[in-house]
């Protein structure tokens, strides 16, 4: 047993262990660039689920639309924070959903991705 597996309980995970080796891949360039762009994806796959959320509403909520890309003439402390409650009227994709907005704001796209709101 390494001590590897002592300390953690597991067998460790190499670059080697990701693939299955033949004995003609074993030292080539070949392998060495396949093991790279498999760590390249695995870490820019951990990097990206750090940051997703996984949020799902339902139509009809209520919700209060963070002031993150709106702007209404005035600057910092005297401009809203929130704007809203609007509904959720419609879910357009996976992660878009439709807001019902006031007259006031149809200029504005009523279409809107989960991490904006």
């Amino acid at each position: 047993m390494a001590s590897y597996e002592a300390l953690y309980g597991r067998k460790c995970q190499t670059p080697l262990c990701w693939t299955e080796l033949s004995e003609s891949k074993i030292h080539g360039v070949d392998l060495i660039r396949e093991i790279e762009e498999k760590v390249k994806l695995r870490i820019n796959r951990n990097r990206a689920d750090l940051k997703r959320k996984d949020i799902k509403f339902q139509i009809g909520d209520k919700y209060h639309r963070g002031k993150k890309i709106l702007w209404f003439g005035r600057k910092g402390k005297l401009s809203p924070r929130f704007i809203g409650p609007y509904e959720i009227t419609k879910r357009v994709g996976p992660v878009a959903y439709q807001l019902s907005l006031p007259s006031k704001l149809e200029k504005i796209h009523n279409v809107f991705h989960v991490s904006i709101l």
